[in-house]
């Protein structure tokens, strides 16, 4: 029945149940939820800054996760622009990385503290065009896990690709989520 699906990716050591929490606070009319679960509650088991070849195969098999949803979603008559996506941390980088790999005109993308993985980023992975659809990149400078030279990487090659990027950066935030960033998830889910 719903219109819109937004897909919710956790990070490294948490679960399904704790990202889907964040629906508390969001605008979901419209809206079905799917939250995946990693496997021992890792997309995959390093940095994502370490080589690609190390993450692999679980950094593959969690890409065709999201691979399957999305085409499970079409299935159910639901088109591309109506898919939106939002991750935290190790979820954040999965889901810009899916994202990347296959740009096209989803309805909208919030990754919260995430960057492209690899300890390079291989623009070469990277295929299609977002028209214009909006994401939004918040994170913490500086944070434990995610440099911000990485995000700020990421940014410029969704806006190359075509991404509405709007990306923040809060000073000493901490790896967390804070009101700001749910205020910008919240545009992108209702539009404004």
């Amino acid at each position: 029945e719903a219109k819109k699906v937004l897909i919710l990716l956790h990070g490294r050591g948490a679960t399904a149940e704790n990202i889907l929490t964040l629906a508390d606070n969001l605008q979901l009319d419209e809206f079905a939820l799917l939250a995946p679960q990693a496997a021992n509650n890792s997309w995959y088991p390093f940095s994502f800054l370490s080589p690609v070849e190390q993450n692999e195969p679980w950094l593959s098999a969690s890409l065709q996760v999201l691979g399957s949803m999305i085409t499970d979603i079409a299935t159910k008559g639901i088109a591309t622009e109506h898919i939106y996506f939002l991750g935290f941390s190790q979820g954040a980088c999965l889901m810009l990385e899916y994202m990347a790999r296959n740009a096209t005109r989803y309805g909208g993308a919030a990754a919260l503290t995430g960057g492209l993985i690899g300890d390079t980023i291989n623009a070469d992975n990277y295929h299609g065009d977002f028209a214009g659809t909006p994401v939004f990149i918040g994170t913490s400078d500086p944070d434990p896990h995610v440099p911000v030279q990485r995000v700020h990487a990421t940014t410029t090659i969704f806006k190359n690709k075509n991404a509405a990027v709007i990306e923040k950066v809060y000073a000493n935030m901490g790896h967390t989520i804070n009101q700001d960033e749910l205020d910008n998830v919240n545009k992108i889910l209702s539009g404004s």
